[in-house]
């Protein structure tokens, strides 16, 4: 009964082309980084695997039979699609190509943006884009590849991380506040001017909070973006409800009133591309960033 064939290992054509190359086992071992009875066992196994002789053994070194040399080019072949796929594999192991992120304009102008030369040093081959129209960003329509959002997605294939929370607080310019007029009959905020969102925007907390202490009174000002809120506040326009972060920053000042509309912050990706090299990269990096302001985010002196 004969033996079974030897299964042949793909790896051993490279110790095959460094003794058909250098021509002796020593030197092709120094090539490889083995040892010399290392690559002779090796040859013998391909040998034995292949069922053909490939080399002719002489005292002066190895020289390839007729069978070795019609190898020798099916075996290049070997080296070159190997030499492609460990390529393809480092360019997929680095952090490389286009992220697409979207968030609110309050945390990208502020907060992400600035923390981002830090980032693009460590892996100067990504390729970002940061959308603040979120109203218009889908992440299951593949519109973004994750998102920092203060509304939890309730559904679509994504995953969904807390960070930290952003708190807010009813502010007014130093100006505003000096000159506020109450009547004796009237309650804290009755004859108080504010600023409020259109009609677009109020489904949000502090639009509804507002609309409920107007009593059906116009506000002084209606905008559609968080910035323009804190531009009219500074100009004293009124009172708005902003993020103490930014109201501070922008040398405001707090009311002492209870609101209860502060918001999470979710770190929402994309499920087919959570593992991303690069992707992950941004998320880890938006994470630390968000967590590392975490107090003052909250609102916390």
């Amino acid at each position: 009964m004969s033996n079974p064939p030897q299964a042949l290992l793909w790896d051993d054509a490279r110790v095959f082309l460094a003794v058909a190359r250098k021509g002796t086992l020593t030197a092709a071992a120094r090539l490889t980084g083995g040892g010399v009875a290392t690559v002779s066992r090796r040859i013998d196994r391909l040998e034995a695997a292949l069922g053909v002789p490939l080399f002719v053994r002489h005292q002066t070194g190895y020289r390839l039979t007729d069978e070795g040399e019609a190898l020798l080019p099916k075996a290049e072949a070997l080296e070159h699609a190997a030499q492609a796929f460990e390529h393809q594999a480092a360019q997929e192991s680095e952090v490389a190509g286009p992220v697409r992120l979207a968030t609110a304009e309050n945390l990208a102008n502020p907060i992400i943006i600035p923390s981002l030369p830090a980032l693009l040093k460590r892996h100067p081959q990504l390729e970002l884009e940061i959308a603040t129209d979120v109203a218009s960003v889908n992440l299951h329509r593949r519109d973004a590849d994750l998102a920092l959002r203060m509304v939890k997605p309730t559904r679509g294939n994504v995953t969904v991380r807390r960070l930290a929370t952003l708190g807010f607080g009813l502010y007014g310019s130093a100006a505003y506040l000096a000159q506020r007029k109450r009547a004796a009959d009237s309650g804290p905020l009755d004859d108080d001017a504010f600023i409020g969102w259109s009609e677009a925007q109020s489904h949000l907390p502090a639009a509804q909070w507002i609309s409920r202490s107007l009593r059906n009174r116009p506000p002084a000002l209606t905008t559609t973006t968080l910035s323009a809120q804190l531009q009219a506040a500074s100009a004293g326009l009124g009172l708005a409800i902003l993020p103490h972060f930014l109201a501070r920053d922008a040398g405001l000042q707090r009311l002492p009133v209870e609101l209860g509309v502060d918001q999470a912050i979710w770190l929402v990706i994309h499920s087919d591309l959570a593992q991303s090299r690069r992707v992950r990269a941004v998320a880890d990096h938006l994470a630390a960033v968000i967590r590392e302001m975490r107090d003052r985010l909250a609102g916390e002196a």
